[in-house]
């Protein structure tokens, strides 16, 4: 059997911030988040994420700050901010204050990238898929069962 690579996803502010401060277990985002903290998947995001999640916390609902900087901890790689020459090349790739979420995803090779605001994001590489978490929780189940069908045609599962 060959060796799978689990699925690398990168999380923009706006499903960090719903997963953090979901009222219940069953929203898409604390789903994505949760599959992260089993290893099901690696969840990827950048300072400039945190700190907007952070700051939008402290704002809106300061309650939701621990289990947040837990979240974080547990669930994601933190990765640094693409610098403004690595923007350069994909200008009109995304709405500006949106590029840098998109480089950063490009640069740690994610093959999905997560956010509400699917609109702000055209990227013209085919090696990344932009969807909201729910659309990703359905892909997840589809890739599960392929990989069920395929382990029982192989007599391995």
């Amino acid at each position: 059997m060959t060796a799978r690579r689990k699925p690398v996803v990168f999380l923009d502010a706006d499903v960090i911030f719903a997963g953090a401060a979901a009222p219940t277990e069953h929203g898409a985002s604390h789903v994505v988040l949760r599959m992260g903290e089993i290893t099901l998947i690696e969840c990827v995001t950048s300072e400039q994420a945190v700190t907007e999640v952070e700051r939008n916390l402290a704002e809106k609902l300061p309650a939701k700050l621990p289990e947040f900087r837990l979240l974080v901890s547990r669930c994601l790689r933190v990765v640094p901010d693409p610098g403004p020459e690595d923007l350069a090349r994909y200008t009109g790739q995304a709405d500006p204050k949106d590029l840098p979420i998109l480089v950063a995803a490009l640069r740690e090779g994610c093959p999905y990238l997560l956010t509400f605001n699917v609109r702000h994001y055209s990227p013209t590489s085919g090696s990344i898929t932009v969807q909201q978490p729910g659309e990703f929780v359905l892909t997840v189940r589809n890739l599960l069962t392929q990989l069920s069908a395929e382990e029982e045609a192989d007599g391995t599962g």
